[in-house]
């Protein structure tokens, strides 16, 4: 198979692409140079056909070991269209529909709002409208963390929401934790032995895994990269074991051909039906409305009429057409999967680096081929909205600098803000002082260690000392009318923080030194 696979990509990959576009090389050549990415892999299907795959560049900067077609990614949200498509097969066999109360499967689960526990659907699950802000309680899990799936979803309740119930779309990922938890309810089966069983086994996805922790050196894997004080350099994996129905999946373009295939067949891959055209649809269905947003001019043709989340999938359109798709982050790495069902189209663009810019330019780039659409330079596009983006940022962090007051003094001795402070959800973090210093550890997220610097007043700047997580935070204490301790909060200082560090979210209160670690 893999032989044929091959064949078939080297015969049919430059004609695709023939004189009308740029040729597809060197555009995922530039892109790698433009973004600063060590590797990508691109995979096109087109009328049930693999018709091109193919890697670029290096799995791992400092060794040779080119990207191919096999390199293993981590898929990270593209995993919850696996996550929707097992609560789909469930439903064909009768055992739940989309509008069970979650409740009539997880008696113990809760959300903060006794209301929202009793209502709360198997859909609510997917589709982003529970009332809980963006990203919230992601740090639970991101960067990697000790709690378990188990502990996890236990401390949900004690996340506030943002929102009414059901009121506006705001992306989050615990709760297709949740969503796994039901699908081993119902199944019998944990969330990764049913991917495995039902979607891994029939679509020929032999080397894709549900979790980093089976990638060992040697193996045809991409490393991570993200940026250390403006210089790129390898990171570590992220475990997403304790949310893997969220992002945990590990494919190639090869491999992720064969589930594109699947979904542009309405379920269906070589003659074996793994969910209905009903489902398919289902899930393919507009159920949250997610705002257009107004990119840039030099993005204006990438403005979709419309935008909905599905379950599990981005439902759009691009240039008229009828667009799913879904994109997948995780430290390190990002990922997108894109198709145009009125084509038989579909798009894989798998890069080892966190930019999305490269991703997006690859795939419209793609896209614009089949639809017959005007040339344009993506890349250069992409580039020049990554700048603006860049300066704005920086522009805001400046004026930060600019507005403090450098000459002001903590109202307390550095001692007095030393302790353990606790939050509802996700419990404590630790601050010392230590040779003149407050040093601050996150107790569940070994990555988030780091040092208090004074910023002003009575608000310090947690410093990672991992500097690839590109996340510092101001951390502002509030002080009793006796002078104590009253609470903390934080805030990322960068617009461009990834929104899964959602320290925005938490309450931190002081609570005695000794008190039971949670």
């Amino acid at each position: 198979m893999r032989l044929a696979t091959a064949l078939l990509t080297l015969a049919l990959a430059l004609p695709s692409f023939g004189l009308a576009q740029p040729n597809l090389d060197s555009v995922v050549e530039r892109a790698l140079k433009e973004f600063n990415v060590p590797g990508i892999a691109v995979g096109v299907i087109k009328d049930g056909q693999l018709v091109m795959a193919k890697g670029y560049g290096v799995r791992k900067l400092g060794d040779p070991a080119p990207v191919t077609a096999d390199t293993l990614f981590g898929v990270a949200s593209n995993t919850k269209a696996f996550t929707s498509a097992s609560l789909a097969m469930l439903v064909d066999e009768g055992k739940l529909r989309w509008d069970d109360p979650v409740i009539q499967y997880l008696p113990a689960f809760q959300m903060y709002d006794p209301y929202v526990t009793r209502e709360m659907t198997v859909r609510d699950l997917l589709v982003h409208r529970s009332g809980l802000g963006l990203g919230a309680g992601d740090l639970m899990f991101f960067p990697t963390s000790n709690l378990s799936s188990a502990e996890i979803v236990k401390r949900l309740r004690w996340v506030r929401p943002a929102t009414s119930f059901r009121s506006r779309y705001a992306y989050d990922n615990v709760l297709y934790l949740v969503a796994g938890q039901v699908i081993e309810a119902v199944s019998g089966k944990p969330w990764d032995a049913f991917v495995r069983e039902r979607f891994f086994k029939p679509l020929g996805m032999t080397r894709s895994t549900t979790s980093s922790t089976v990638l060992k050196p040697g193996m045809d894997y991409a490393t991570p990269h993200a940026a250390a004080e403006g210089k790129l350099e390898p990171i570590a994996l992220t475990n997403l074991d304790n949310n893997a129905p969220a992002g945990a999946i590990n494919s190639s373009v090869n491999e992720m051909a064969h589930w594109v295939v699947a979904q542009l067949n309405g379920g269906e891959y070589n003659g074996t039906r793994l969910f209905s055209a009903k489902q398919s649809q289902e899930m393919w269905s507009a159920q949250t409305v997610m705002p257009l947003g107004n990119p840039p001019g030099e993005l204006s043709e990438s403005k979709p009429n419309f935008q909905a989340y599905g379950l599990g999938w981005v439902v759009s359109d691009y240039r008229g057409a009828r667009m799913i798709h879904h994109t997948g982050g995780l430290a390190g790495m990002v990922t997108r999967v894109t198709m145009i069902p009125s084509l038989k189209l579909g798009v894989l663009v798998f890069t080892n680096q966190e930019v999305g810019a490269a991703f997006n330019a690859v795939t419209y780039t793609v896209l614009d081929h089949y639809l017959n659409a005007p040339t344009k330079d993506w890349v250069g596009a992409y580039a020049t909205y990554q700048a603006t983006r860049l300066d704005e940022a920086g522009e805001n962090i400046s004026k930060a600098v600019a507005a403090h007051n450098p000459a002001s003094k903590p109202a307390l001795p550095l001692s007095s803000y030393a302790g353990r402070f606790r939050d509802a959800w996700y419990g404590d973090v630790l601050i010392e002082e230590k040779d003149g210093k407050l040093l601050i550890r996150f107790s569940h997220s070994p990555s988030l260690t780091g040092e208090l610097v004074h910023w002003q007043y009575d608000t310090f700047v947690a410093r990672w000392n991992d500097r690839t997580l590109l996340a510092d935070a101001y951390m502002t204490f509030s002080l009793k009318p006796d002078g104590k301790i009253d609470s903390a909060k934080m805030v990322a200082v960068s617009p461009l923080t990834d929104f899964s560090f959602d320290f925005h979210d938490l309450f931190l209160r002081p609570v005695a030194a000794d008190a039971k670690p949670y």
